[in-house]
């Protein structure tokens, strides 16, 4: 059974940092285009960041540029957001998202509290 397995999230002062990391079983990774999505409270999901299943042409939203980074792990079936810079508006509930022209699968989401 395919499914996507979320870990990292947490409670994190303002500037500091998160990893946040989604582990995939069940089909083929590599060949999924992967993405991070969130959804804070009385707020629509919206896109954090993407890559695609080949090449390292990444896509990240205009709030989270210069602070999160998406990459892959295809040898471990995984793939992370780090979150550095952190700030209140980021506390949401973070989701991972791998999809293909066939398929689309999601986390179960993990929670990400910025606070002082």
């Amino acid at each position: 059974q395919a499914q996507l397995v979320e870990s990292g999230g947490g409670l994190v002062q303002p500037g500091g940092s998160l990893r946040l990391s989604c582990a995939a079983s069940g089909f083929t990774f590599s060949r999924y285009t992967i993405s991070w999505h969130r959804q804070a409270p009385g707020k629509e999901r919206e896109l954090v960041a993407a890559i695609p299943s080949v090449g390292s042409n990444t896509n990240y939203a205009d709030s989270v540029k210069g602070r999160f980074t998406i990459f892959r792990d295809n040898a471990k079936n995984t793939m992370y957001l780090q979150m550095n810079s952190l700030k209140l508006q980021d506390t949401a509930v973070y989701y991972c998202n791998a999809n293909s022209p066939s398929r689309a699968y999601w986390g179960q989401g993990t929670q990400v509290t910025v606070s002082s």
